[in-house]
């Protein structure tokens, strides 16, 4: 059975698509033993609490730079154990020590068809004022593996969702978890335990 340690900063709603995923039996060979967050207000704690699934935080301004966060951060993967670590709107930066510890065994989901939208910057809200401001007709989401790339690490899952006239950031952002992020975010995490991904040459080749 693989540890799933989820790190977190906000609401937590990538997390509990993970958790709903796990209760319904669709991640075998992988659990969720440990939810880490870098602010200790964060509500994905609270459901991780009510799931009965251990918590811990790491604030980021209690160390001194990115380096010695990310050294507490390696330390505390370590001592739970981690086979596979998830980003779930997870808005704090990790220098590469961390991804080169777990080079194909940490994953993220970047609210974006990468790699369009993605890299410095474009995150949360951003992305989606971006994608609107361009007109597209079309976006979704991504996950993929983590490397010390911004958003450039092998492409794992993408889903897509309709731009509509007359939406707002908000409204989009909503759309793209609901149809894309909610959905795929579990299904890569359930490959991963039932090693189902490889990585040849940066590329991802899932086996059916």
């Amino acid at each position: 059975m693989k540890n799933i340690v989820v790190l977190v900063s906000g609401g937590g709603t990538n997390l509990q698509a993970l958790i709903d995923a796990q209760k319904r039996g669709e991640i075998k060979g992988g659990e969720i033993t440990c939810v880490i967050s870098s602010k200790e207000d964060a509500y994905a704690l609270e459901r991780a609490k009510q799931n009965g699934i251990n918590t811990r935080v790491l604030v980021r301004k209690d160390f001194a730079d990115v380096h010695e966060y990310s050294k507490a951060m390696l330390s505390a993967l370590d001592e739970e154990k981690a086979d596979l670590v998830v980003y779930a709107g997870f808005m704090t930066i990790l220098d590469e020590t961390v991804c080169r510890a777990y080079p194909n065994k940490m994953m993220n989901v970047h609210p974006a068809l990468i790699p369009s939208f993605c890299g410095k910057g474009f995150y949360g809200l951003h992305v989606h004022e971006a994608v609107l401001e361009k007109g597209v007709k079309v976006t979704g989401a991504t996950v993929h593996f983590v490397t010390e790339v911004c958003d450039g690490g092998p492409i794992i899952l993408q889903e897509t969702a309709p731009v509509l006239n007359g939406d707002t950031p908000e409204i989009l952002q909503k759309r793209v978890m609901e149809i894309c992020e909610w959905k795929i975010l579990p299904k890569a995490v359930a490959l991963f335990c039932a090693d189902k991904i490889r990585v040849e040459n940066g590329i991802t080749f899932i086996e059916e």
